[in-house]
């Protein structure tokens, strides 16, 4: 099932120049043409992803991982968010966890840069 899961996933990522590729492969090769469906997938999700993204204007900065630096990167949460160092550490220990919600685009993608530089793995949401 989740080979599927994985397949379904490629599908939806393929841009269009690929999506264009593979209509032709399965048509040259199968007999197969499925140029108008794969357009509209491929459009329809596009199109999904960009007003969601448009519409969204609060962020929760998520912490996945601490990677190889973890010191580091509990220095940085104790800096960026206030808390003391068993707070932040605990935030650190107990990845996922968030370590702001709410925030602007701009801080969001600031927090992550600086958390990513330190080695962390970060996700917007």
């Amino acid at each position: 099932m989740a080979d599927l899961k994985d397949f379904a996933e490629q599908l939806v990522n393929l841009t269009v120049k690929e999506v264009n590729e593979l209509a032709t492969i399965l048509k040259d090769e199968y007999g197969i043409e499925p140029a108008a469906a794969a357009v509209a997938v491929a459009a329809g999700g596009a199109a999904a992803g960009g007003e969601a993204e448009e519409a969204q204007t609060e962020f929760d900065v998520i912490l996945k991982a601490p990677g190889g630096s973890k010191l580091a990167v509990v220095k940085l949460v104790k800096e960026l968010t206030g808390l003391g160092l068993k707070e932040a550490k605990g935030l650190v220990d107990d990845a996922p966890s968030a370590i702001k919600e709410g925030v602007t685009k701009d801080e969001a993608e600031a927090l992550k840069a600086s958390l990513e530089e330190a080695g962390a793995e970060v996700e917007l949401k």
